[in-house]
């Protein structure tokens, strides 16, 4: 494993492994229950704590991403590198966008406002074509909101 965020040695373990490996077969950004489901598939005595614990050490040695989401669960992502994503307001599914970054925007925000910008995040929200074309959209307070401004423009 690459150690890209702190310099201490931290040992390797089965349960890391297996748990780095799962995270990086799926597109999916899952939330650490699904992690601790499916780890648990291999390894069935594994705690959910360890999970959360490794989890958080991968998080902070910079080998996954995670991602919050106001008061919703966390997920993760098993691509650290930066790109952006694209989230259903209406089933939760988190999507990567393959969409080269705007390295201008970081250069120009650094010079307009004097700071140092290392890297930035977008985030896209919308509705998934499988929530589109098949699922039942959701009416809640959010989803109305983003659904009557498609209406108005004659998108819904």
């Amino acid at each position: 494993m690459k150690n890209n965020k702190k310099t201490a040695v931290v040992r390797r373990s089965k349960q890391r492994e297996v748990l780095f490996k799962v995270l990086k077969e799926t597109k999916s950004h899952p939330t650490a229950d699904w992690i601790y489901q499916e780890v648990r598939k291999t390894l069935p005595n594994i705690s959910l704590g360890t999970v959360y614990r490794n989890l958080r050490l991968l998080a902070e040695r910079g080998e996954i991403i995670e991602l919050h989401y106001g008061d919703a669960q966390r997920r993760f992502d098993g691509t650290p590198e930066n790109h952006y994503h694209f989230n259903c307001r209406n089933c939760g599914k988190v999507y990567d966008v393959e969409e080269p970054l705007k390295k201008d925007m970081e250069k120009d925000l650094s010079k307009k406002l004097g700071f140092i910008v290392n890297h930035h995040r977008v985030e896209f929200y919308g509705i998934c074509k499988d929530c589109q074309y098949g699922r039942p959209i959701k009416e809640g307070k959010n989803e109305e909101r983003y659904m009557s401004g498609l209406r108005r423009q004659g998108n819904a």
